[in-house]
């Protein structure tokens, strides 16, 4: 047969060109011919793409795959969205160095379990699975794997942290001379072997789930601005790429580090991704220092090469009671977060000891009442913290009480409140009544009653709260910003927290609004450009092209609603829930390197069964360079 697969009469976009209305025949895993009327009886297998869109296949360029892809490398939950290349070992955490098991410290559990909000039981398991050591044999393993979509993986600085200095001294003081030296070289050999770039964070959120070290944050919050700058002459020497997250609340710092894109300043630009470009609620001067920092440094002066990560969509995080990644920024949430997920006696301690009560009402009512400097910062949105505190937004997802599912916060204290004063609100039950006289009898104000909650449930009521995003006119605009790069979707992360899947979906959608012109820029920017920055071939579907390249029905992206379709789902993986999302009417076949992965509502047996998508070297590696070299002569 001439083709194993003829895509008839699709509305075709690709790399920023103008659409066209073609036939793509794929033979051997490749886009073998683009063109009117190609002939269908040579081929095994025709679809009629007649009013569908075909793109490449999506980028996510911000996940934390790096544990499921051990044990689900097909990554069905972004597969079935269409994305077909996702990038790894992000903010500074990976498997690049193995399990790093030593003086009984356990790196994986002990730096994924608050950061990402992953079981300890989980994340041991994964780390039960490892059986290499070092980079290049990380590299040979992912190259074993069954993957579904393709993987880019980068260098993670806390586990760099932890190799050249040990777990103990990683957090504890700054590397010596030598040990520097160490990890120097172990990041130049990586990006020679094909990692696509080097990782750090300075997000205030992310803790260690170990003790004593629970108050500690994970290594690479450690480095002074002199170790990041040794590591990212590396990155820029090589022509890799860096990934980072900002010190939020330290405006100078964040500045003088992200200087590091700078060419003028370090003689050549340094390509650094950040996240993540986000319109917050409680802060509306972050998204406009934001896009003033990028424009700053991509000027003709800095001659930077920096780009802020966009979320497509409402930044809607929940809380299983008070485990959620925006408490850990707040002292007092976070001391609840340093238990283990299992260890309810020990919140249920710190829930009732007096001092602790005292710092959490203050902390819970700072702001909101009395004329004063924390009161007028409210008002004006411009507070220190993500995470706002209203109780209008903060609505109940899953209860043991029944009846308060679906009520926000606010609601259901003036319900306590009414029920005290021998109310009858409407649909009161036997249940509820003993609950609200048994535990809420004390409640006077809201702190009391957001710490009762806590104490009465624990981690059995799930609220979720939109901190960022809630305007998708403002959301839209930061996605079309040039300066700006769509695809962060925090994948494989947050199991119970987050729900980002199909976030690129979501961005086409948004770009649909403006017609073909803006879709047309849309998928360049969740393709191509991306392929761009992480230096991959990957992204374009001409002719010769690897056949990584989803159809998308127009009709009903439009009528898609992403926060409509979340679900909680058990991952037989995990043997553990997880949050997900739903577009199965929106994406009909995605292809990876010319296999069908999913098709009309379901995926192919093969997915995760066989291998589909590769992991994918940048073209400063060695390898590639090696491997081009073999694909030329084989020409």
């Amino acid at each position: 047969m001439k083709f194993d697969t003829v895509i008839q009469n699709a509305r075709i976009f690709n790399n920023g060109e103008p659409p066209v209305t073609e036939d793509i025949g794929i033979k051997h895993g490749r886009i073998a011919a683009r063109g009117h009327r190609l002939p269908a009886d040579a081929a095994r297998e025709v679809i009629d793409a007649t009013g569908l869109w075909a793109m490449p296949g999506l980028f996510d360029i911000h996940t934390h795959y790096d544990l499921e892809v051990e044990v689900a490398p097909g990554l069905p939950e972004s597969t079935r969205h269409g994305t077909t290349t996702v990038v790894i070992s992000n903010c500074s955490l990976g498997l690049a160095f193995g399990s790093q098991r030593k003086d009984g410290y356990d790196p994986i559990v002990d730096c994924y379990a608050r950061v990402e909000n992953m079981p300890k039981s989980v994340l041991r398991a994964c780390a039960d699975r490892v059986d290499w050591n070092t980079s290049a044999d990380y590299l040979s393993h992912l190259d074993t794997l069954n993957l579904g979509p393709n993987v880019v993986t980068m260098i993670p600085h806390s586990m760099l942290r932890i190799e050249a200095m040990g777990f103990a001294a990683s957090v504890e003081r700054d590397p010596t001379q030598a040990e520097l030296d160490t990890m120097s070289q172990l990041l130049r050999s990586g990006l020679q072997q094909g990692f696509a770039g080097f990782s750090t964070d300075a997000l205030p959120f992310h803790y260690l789930a170990n003790q004593p070290n629970c108050h500690k944050t994970i290594p690479t919050q450690f480095a002074k601005y002199g170790e990041i700058k040794r590591l990212t002459q590396e990155v820029r020497d090589a022509g890799a790429v860096w990934q980072a997250t900002p010190p939020k609340d330290r405006p100078l710092e964040v500045f003088k580090t992200f200087l590091l894109s700078s060419g003028r300043l370090h003689g050549k630009p340094l390509k650094t991704t950040v996240v993540a470009a986000l319109d917050v609620a409680s802060n509306r001067n972050i998204i406009k220092l934001t896009r003033l920092l990028t424009k700053i440094i991509n000027s003709r002066f800095f001659r930077g090469d920096f780009y802020m990560q966009a979320l497509g969509a409402p930044f809607k995080t929940w809380s299983d009671g008070a485990v959620t990644p925006l408490a850990e920024e707040i002292p007092e949430l976070r001391a609840l977060n340093e238990t283990d997920l299992e260890d309810v006696e020990a919140r249920q301690k710190i829930l009732r000891d007096p001092d602790y009560i005292k710092q959490f009402r203050a902390m819970w009512l700072k702001g909101k009442t009395g004329f004063n400097l924390a009161r007028l910062r409210r008002c004006l949105r411009l507070e220190d913290y993500a995470f706002d505190r209203d109780f209008n937004n903060m609505t109940v997802d899953l209860c043991p009480l029944e009846a308060w599912q679906g009520q926000t916060f606010q609601a259901l204290f003036e319900r306590v409140l009414e029920i005290k004063r021998g109310g009858e609100p409407n649909e009161l039950g036997a249940e509820e009544r003993a609950l609200v006289e048994r535990d809420f009898y004390w409640v006077s104000d809201e702190a009391d009653f957001m710490l009762q909650v806590l104490r009465s449930f624990d981690t059995k009521i799930s609220w979720y709260t939109v901190t960022a995003n809630r305007d998708m006119k403002t959301v839209r605009r930061l996605l079309m910003d040039p300066s700006l790069l769509p695809g962060f979707n925090d994948s494989g992360a947050h199991l119970t927290n987050m729900a980002f899947y199909d976030v690129n979906l979501r961005s086409l959608k948004l770009a649909a609004e403006g017609g073909e012109q803006d879709v047309t820029y849309m998928v360049k920017r969740l393709t191509k450009d991306a392929a761009d920055v992480f230096n991959v071939d990957r992204g374009t579907i001409y002719t010769d092209d690897v056949a990584d390249l989803i159809l998308v029905d127009p009709k009903q992206l439009a009528q898609y609603d992403g926060e409509a379709n979340v679900a909680r789902v058990f991952r037989e993986e995990y043997q553990h829930t997880q949050l997900v999302n739903r577009s199965d009417d929106v994406v009909p076949y995605v292809f990876i390197q010319g296999q069908v992965a999913w098709r009309g509502a379901e995926f192919t047996p093969e997915l995760g069964q066989v291998k589909m998508g590769q992991l994918l070297r940048p073209r400063h590696s060695v390898q590639e360079q090696v491997q081009d070299s073999g694909r030329v002569k084989a020409a």
